[in-house]
């Protein structure tokens, strides 16, 4: 079955284009024991451009779920290759490398995802608007949330009696952000509301028609999940070789390089969504993806780890990891009760990231 240039527009042909393209030089970079460098720049752009293709048919489907349950699908979806990658550093004993790029994950998020939003929307439109009741609800969610993956690190760091059963805290705690997940779905898949006397919100996606059929948008998920499971493993393979090329340690390896090529969806969205003055919507998309990080992805990694026998990975973080955790949350739910949004604003969050990150290079 053929798929018409009307159904696919140029940019749509753009990504599958460099998606195929970039997925066969990191396959023949991997397999054709090509330079470290040059196969980890390969693998690490592939893996970008896949969660890029997630995004666009995550996008098609969003035009008929509405922006909450797209929200949702863009976070999940969109943390798949990060998964992937984390599953095979585990498997290859990088574990700090996955923990940096877990707290890195949610960094990038608040600070230089939500900075470049910030940024762009504000330069363009001015003060944005981030008042709805999603929103600020959303932000809490996302405080609670990832304080709760942090407290092994405390327990651990104030010598608490539960720090002597590191592993067994750190499984109990992920199965209860799990269920905290499966209770936080309702919520985050309903559709907005008007309340009494406001007029009924638009889904920011549906100003443009839906133009991908259905099964087009779920195959190419399919494919892209698909690819972006031997991608990553690709990606793992060089990692190691090029951290010790180019004098990387595992902690800036993790919390940069990891963190940026497995959020590339958010990179893209949030931004384009405050581009289009659609603040709140961009604010919820972004904000989506730290909250699936601390509720599904760390817990997921850490009983992955134990039940097929990886190297093991705990909820304990090092204390400036949690530090830069909890101050980045705590200063992204100050802005989001706020209610608005300024390019300064979005400036100053991602000299912040960018202080952090430098803070992580000598390890």
């Amino acid at each position: 079955m053929t798929v018409s240039a009307a159904v696919l527009n140029r940019s749509d042909r753009t990504v599958l284009g460099g998606s195929a393209l970039l997925c066969v030089l990191a396959g023949l970079a991997h397999y054709g024991g090509w330079n470290n460098v040059v196969a980890f720049v390969v693998s690490a752009g592939a893996v970008c451009i896949l969660a890029s293709l997630v995004g666009t048919s995550v996008e098609q489907l969003g035009d008929r779920f509405g922006p909450g349950a797209t929200g949702v699908l863009q976070s999940a979806l969109g943390n798949l290759p990060e998964l992937f990658i984390c599953i095979f550093a585990l498997r290859a004993g990088l574990v700090d490398v996955v923990r940096a790029a877990i707290v890195g994950s949610i960094l990038a998020n608040l600070l230089l995802v939500l900075g470049l939003a910030f940024l762009v929307g504000g330069l363009k439109h001015g003060t944005q608007r981030l008042g709805s009741e999603r929103a600020r609800t959303i932000s809490v969610l996302m405080l609670l949330s990832v304080t709760a993956m942090a407290i092994p690190s405390i327990a651990h760091e104030v010598h608490s009696p539960a720090a002597e059963h590191e592993v067994t805290f750190s499984v109990i705690v992920s199965i209860v952000l799990l269920v905290l997940f499966a209770l936080s779905l309702p919520f985050s898949l309903r559709r907005d509301t008007a309340g009494p006397g406001e007029a009924t919100p638009e889904p920011a996606m549906e100003s443009e028609p839906p133009r991908w059929p259905v099964w087009l948008a779920v195959g190419m998920l399919a494919v892209a999940g698909a690819l972006a499971a031997f991608v990553s493993d690709w990606f793992v393979s060089a990692l190691d070789p090029a951290m010790e090329t180019l004098n990387i340690s595992d902690a800036f390896a993790g919390l940069v390089i990891v963190a940026i090529a497995g959020n590339a969806i958010e990179n893209v969205v949030g931004v384009q969504l405050a581009a289009r003055n659609q603040s709140e919507y961009a604010f919820s998309v972004i904000l989506n993806s730290p909250i699936q990080i601390a509720l599904v992805l760390a817990p997921l990694l850490v009983l992955i780890s134990q039940v097929f026998g990886l190297a093991s990975l705990t909820l304990v973080f090092g204390p400036m990891l949690v530090v830069a955790l909890m101050l980045s949350v705590i200063l992204a739910a100050a802005i989001a009760q706020d209610g608005e949004s300024t390019w300064l604003e979005g400036a100053t969050l991602i000299a912040l990231y960018a202080i952090i990150a430098t803070s992580f290079w000598w390890g």
